[in-house]
Parts: C-alpha cells; sequence; structure tokens
C-alpha cells in the first residue's frame, strides 16, 4: 500500500475565484507549503458529468454520464470499484450523486449514512440538497462538511477520502459567478479548509483540493469557456509533480494520478498521463 489521499472538490470554483478569494490556500502555496496549477476540465462542464470524469480518466462523451440529467451508475473502471477491488478503504462526504454513481441509486432514508464494506464507498456521509431552488438554497456547511470527513479519517482510516462541496455551484446558479455571494462562499470552504487541512496532513493524507468546473457570469456552466473549464488544483504533499508552474493540467489525469499515489493498479481505460513521476 502506498500513501493515503484527501481529494476535496469545490463544486463550481473557477480558477481566478479560487486564487483570488482562497486566502488559506494560496498563503500556502506562497509560502511554498503547497503547490497550484491551473487545469483544464473536459467537456460538458456539466457537474455529474466532471464527478465521472474525475473518478474514471474518461471525458463524459467516453464514460456517457454527459449531465446531471443523465445520471446512473458508473459503468467503467473507476477510482472507488478499482480500490474497493484490490482491498483498500474508500470514503466520501459528498452530494448523494456520488453514492448514484458509485454505490447505486440513493434512498435518503437508507443512504444518508453508509457503512458497508461490500459498497465501493464503503463509508459515506452524503446529503441530498432535496428543495433545492433560488429562495432554498441548501448548502451544508463547510465546516460541518471537514469535520465529518475527520470524523471518517478517525473512525476509519481510509486510504482514499472524497470531501466535496456544493454550495459555491448553488450560488453562483443564484446568483452568478460575477456576485459577492459567490465569491465570499469560496472564501468559505477555503475558511473551513483552513481548520480541516492541518489535521489531515498530521494524520498522513496527501491532500487535493481542485474543482469539477467553473461558472460564468450568467450563472451558468456546461459549455466549453475557459471561465467554465479553467480550475485550479492545490496539492499538498511530498510526490514530485513534474510540470512547470505555468502548465495547464489534464482533468483526465486526477484518477490515474490517486491510484498511482495509492500504490493501486491504473485501470487500462484511464489513458491520461499521471501528474508524478514517484
Amino acid at each position: 500500500m502506498g500513501n493515503k489521499i484527501l481529494l476535496v472538490i469545490m463544486d463550481g470554483v473557477g480558477y481566478d475565484t479560487a486564487v483570488s478569494q482562497c486566502g488559506y490556500l494560496e498563503g500556502m502555496v506562497e509560502l511554498g507549503r503547497a503547490r497550484r496549477w491551473k487545469m483544464r476540465t473536459a467537456l460538458p462542464t456539466i457537474s455529474a458529468a466532471m464527478y465521472e470524469t474525475i473518478h474514471s480518466g474518461l471525458s463524459p462523451i467516453d464514460h456517457g454520464v454527459t449531465g446531471n440529467e443523465a445520471l446512473r451508475p458508473s459503468i467503467v473502471p473507476n477510482v472507488f470499484q478499482t480500490l474497493h477491488d484490490a482491498n483498500f478503504k474508500t470514503a466520501a462526504v459528498a452530494h448523494s450523486y456520488f453514492h448514484t454513481l458509485y454505490n447505486g441509486p440513493y434512498d435518503l432514508f437508507d443512504h444518508i449514512e453508509v457503512e458497508d464494506e461490500e459498497k465501493n464507498i464503503q463509508f459515506g456521509r452524503f446529503y441530498s440538497m432535496e428543495g433545492y431552488n433560488g429562495t432554498n438554497i441548501c448548502a451544508p456547511a463547510e465546516i460541518d462538511l471537514c469535520a465529518q470527513a475527520s470524523l471518517l479519517i478517525k473512525r476509519h482510516s481510509p486510504d482514499y477520502l472524497l470531501l466535496h462541496s456544493s454550495s459555491v455551484d448553488s450560488l453562483g446558479h443564484r446568483y452568478t459567478a460575477d456576485s459577492s455571494q459567490y465569491r465570499i462562499q469560496t472564501w468559505h470552504i477555503d475558511n473551513a479548509l483552513a481548520r480541516g487541512i492541518p489535521r489531515w496532513l498530521e494524520e498522513g493524507y496527501e491532500v487535493i483540493v481542485t474543482a469539477d468546473h467553473g461558472m460564468n457570469a450568467d450563472g451558468h456552466h456546461g459549455g466549453a469557456e475557459d471561465i467554465m473549464r479553467h480550475v485550479a488544483f492545490y496539492y499538498f504533499g511530498k510526490g514530485t509533480i513534474t510540470a512547470d508552474k505555468d502548465s495547464v493540467l489534464d482533468q483526465l489525469a486526477i484518477a490515474p494520478s490517486v491510484l498511482q499515489r495509492l500504490g493501486a493498479t491504473i485501470p487500462d481505460s484511464m489513458k491520461a498521463e499521471t501528474l508524478f513521476s514517484d
């Protein structure tokens, strides 16, 4: 077995917003305690499609989840299934879409908490955001999500842990990416991570922070604008990423890179070059 990885997905946070609003993450970069790159996402830039891309290393056109309306259990090799089959421990604090993708159809009353080593996501805390609309954003508090992740670490010590926040995406749709609500909520994630990341590093995790997609001034994503496709990729760990600071990384490289760092076999379907040289 290799390292342990905690992947944070800040849903809907574009590159420029992350760099301008995430004072903790940027402060760690400035001090040389983390590294940050720009990453280019796959297309279409829709949440469920990107969740599967991040975990399968395939374009939505190839893995088949091309939008939220096309959500169904994953039918391609992915990080969670690969790790489960190789006897690694997996966990997630995430939107219910991840349960549907990797554990099967989601029922709120049965699956808001998962403790089942037969599942691909063995230990899960899932939120539904039921009732989400323009006047009721239904966004869990960022620090609550971080605390849940820490409890899963304390109780189960998973090899791979996903932490996914939907709040910025929700506020971006309501108020657009050119709004104080969108920018300040991005800071709220950063502020919670400032309390979580030191704990997770101390507990032996490498931490990756990125986003599934960005958002435009219309409160929309799904297309090919740079503001939708460019996201930040922060890395806290001892691995060597050889790309120079001005390189634009490929989102398809996340899945094989996570498996590489964990010491797991990378499925043949994951064709992207891994980000790490070791």
